[in-house]
């Protein structure tokens, strides 16, 4: 690829290509475990919810992988969460371990995995497509604002944490 004049290379807009995996693959796991640093990184510590990889089978969620040349670069998941006593409600599909390789950032891989997360979701009969990101991770925060999520009554195992942010975008009579 060519620089500009500017010596500033234009943005890598490739589509990737985007499987669905177990939350167990080998690509999974190794992508799980560097979103993992990087919440220590951030925040401390790693992220305490119990995530198990039947919570994304189909159709009570799903997980997908990003791949660029045959490397995984990006990863997300939704799964089925309607737990009242962590304030979900019924037809939430909770957003999980949403992560971009740094290298492969600015390309749009997260919004092509979100757009495929929520139109999985929908297509599951969900109703309401929720997540919990953090004060530290503006870039999240961003994303998930301009995707149409809104703030909601904080849910899940960080609702406590004053540096947790909860979101919430309805999936049904959207079209995407």
């Amino acid at each position: 690829m060519e620089s500009s004049p500017a010596g500033i290379r234009p943005a890598d807009t490739r589509p990737a290509e985007i499987r669905p995996v177990r939350y167990d693959h080998p690509d999974a796991v190794a992508l799980d475990a560097l979103v993992q640093q990087e919440y220590v990184q951030r925040y401390g510590d790693g992220d305490m919810t119990p995530l198990d990889p039947r919570m994304f089978v189909p159709p009570r969620g799903i997980y997908l992988l990003a791949y660029d040349g045959g490397r995984a670069v990006a990863s997300g998941g939704w799964r089925v969460q309607e737990d009242a006593a962590e304030g979900y409600a019924v037809g939430d599909a909770e957003i999980k371990r949403m992560f971009v390789l740094a290298e492969a950032r600015g390309r749009g891989l997260a919004r092509q995995i979100l757009a495929a997360l929520e139109a999985d979701a929908r297509a599951a009969g969900r109703s309401r497509m929720v997540l919990e990101t953090g004060i530290k991770q503006p870039e999240a925060l961003e994303l998930y604002a301009s995707s149409g999520y809104a703030p909601v009554t904080k849910f899940g195992l960080y609702r406590t944490y004053d540096d947790s942010r909860c979101m919430a975008k309805p999936l049904t009579g959207a079209a995407g």
